[in-house]
C-alpha cells in the first residue's frame, strides 16, 4: 500500500517537474531562435549573395510583427 502511494506521488511530482522543464526549454528555444539564429541566418544569406532571398523573408517577418505584434 505504501509502495502504491509512493509511486503515485512520485509520478505526480516528476510529471509536474517534466511539464515545467518542457515549458522552460520551449521558452529558451524561442528566445534563442528569434534573437540569435534568425538574424544570423539573414546575415549569412546576405554575405553569400542571396539578398534576393533574405530581403523578402525580412519584409514578410517585419510585416507579420507589425500586424500581429504582442497580444
Amino acid at each position: 500500500m505504501w509502495l502504491l502511494l509512493f509511486l503515485v506521488l512520485l509520478f505526480m511530482i516528476f510529471g509536474k517537474l517534466l511539464s515545467i522543464a518542457l515549458k522552460a526549454a520551449w521558452s529558451i528555444t524561442k528566445i534563442l531562435v528569434s534573437v540569435v539564429l534568425f538574424p544570423l541566418a539573414l546575415v549569412m544569406l546576405v554575405i553569400v549573395g542571396l539578398t534576393y532571398v533574405a530581403l523578402p523573408v525580412l519584409i514578410i517577418t517585419g510585416v507579420g510583427v507589425l500586424l500581429l505584434g504582442r497580444r
